[in-house]
């Protein structure tokens, strides 16, 4: 186990120096030299300014995502082969004879453990956020919402650890399937709840402020027979400078919400745009699409981690310290192999979204016959959020739930020309 220890170090070193290599010297963000000087070209619509902190700030936050996600998955394997997923179980052991109160003591211990050796590198991603004005959240701010994210998703995921290891100790063999069937009724109601329940939690949701913009809005949503009687405004220029807007929610609690910060920074024109951008992904139902997919994927990655925890628990169980898959302490291996398949189908989840981004911005054009709003609108969101316009191949890969700007820029243009 300290050889294992040993060569995991060495090889998240080396994995880090390769991202680190290839995002500051191998990858070249520029356009292609036939888009130079057009509408896809940062020098266009960017200061001098402003097209280095694009850059420099882009390539710092793909690094950090880079190496944050594996990150989680080495403190789990530490975690294991230490024996402080086995320490924190005997603890919950014999501070109750109740099995709910020990598992909920085990996984605190577990959350706030893997939180506070997270905590430097989600400090760091802050304060380079502050560094680069896309953050303005203070502190206290920052401190305040991390607490509420920890509790939230402590609470949350107590309850499907709770169901999780019952229907392991009851069918050890099925708990996948039945896990899954069950997943099915939680999303959905999820889905339901957050905009009214989870979502106020970190901001102040309000029907948008600007009557006359609404009611051109709604317009747009009736030609699209779309039953809303609200737009919501959030104030986020709290904390960003950025700028976004989305569709959330299912059924009755569906919300299209704007960030203020969208509303002071856009002319009236872009913010029509990007507002039948969210009513396509309503009309085309991509939400129903997207809770589909999740389901499918989550059959599959359930009945595969099914799979591996009994194979590493046969092979390994004394180098991990783990006695069977039915002990809670297993819970880190749990989370280290979905996370582990997450990641592996993420290129796919994001091609899947990407394509339908593009035919969400196809309606907008369609509804609003305005491609140079449209156009607009992309410059604004990589000048605000300092985002590139052409990232490299594999953050795209990875990172991108939607088209990169220069392609979207491109085929609204090839739209708009047709």
């Amino acid at each position: 186990m300290r050889k294992w220890l040993t060569a995991s170090v060495i090889l998240y070193f080396l994995y880090g120096l390769f991202i680190y290599w290839y995002l500051f010297y191998v990858t070249n963000n520029s356009i292609p030299s036939g888009y130079e000087g057009t509408a896809v070209d940062p020098k266009t619509f960017m200061n001098g300014r402003e097209l280095v902190l694009s850059q420099d700030y882009s390539r710092i936050k793909n690094l950090l995502f880079f190496i944050g996600i594996p990150l989680e998955w080495f403190l789990f394997f530490v975690i294991l082969s230490v024996g402080v997923s086995k320490k924190f179980q005997e603890w919950a052991q014999t501070a109750s004879k109740i099995s709910v109160i020990q598992t909920a003591l085990y996984f605190f211990w577990l959350s706030l453990f893997v939180t506070v050796l997270t905590l430097p590198l989600e400090w760091i991603g802050y304060k380079i956020s502050t560094d680069y004005q896309i953050t303005t959240q203070p502190l206290s701010g920052w401190i305040r919402d991390s607490i509420i994210d920890f509790f939230v998703n402590y609470a949350l995921m107590l309850l499907i650890v709770v169901v999780l290891y019952w229907l392991i100790r009851k069918f050890e063999k099925r708990w996948w399937l039945y896990a899954w069937l069950l997943s099915v009724p939680f999303s959905l109601f999820m889905m339901f709840i957050q905009p009214v329940v989870i979502d106020p939690l970190y901001n102040d949701f309000y029907p948008l402020k600007d009557k006359e913009l609404e009611a051109k809005i709604l317009a747009i949503a009736d030609e699209a027979n779309i039953p809303a009687e609200h737009v919501y405004e959030v104030n986020m220029s709290m904390k960003t400078n950025a700028l976004n807007a989305y569709v959330t929610g299912i059924g009755s609690n569906s919300r299209i919400v704007l960030w203020d910060t969208t509303l002071q920074k856009l002319e009236e024109d872009e913010i029509l745009f990007i507002m039948a951008h969210e009513m396509g992904h309503y009309v085309m139902k991509h939400i129903y699409y997207g809770i589909g997919a999740y389901l499918l994927l989550s059959f599959f990655g359930l009945y595969l981690t099914s799979r591996l925890m009994r194979f590493v628990c046969g092979k390994w169980k004394e180098q991990l310290k783990i006695t069977s898959i039915r002990d809670i302490s297993s819970l880190p291996l749990f989370l280290m192999i979905i996370g582990m398949l997450s990641f592996a189908v993420s290129p796919f989840s994001n091609m899947m979204s990407r394509v339908q981004e593009k035919k969400a911005d196809l309606y907008a054009i369609e509804m609003t016959e305005n491609a140079d709003a449209a156009v607009r609108t992309f410059q604004d969101l990589s000048k605000h959020g300092l985002s590139e316009v052409n990232p490299p191949r594999l953050v795209k890969i990875f990172r991108y739930g939607h088209p990169t700007l220069m392609e979207r820029i491109l085929y609204i243009q090839e739209e708009d020309e047709q």
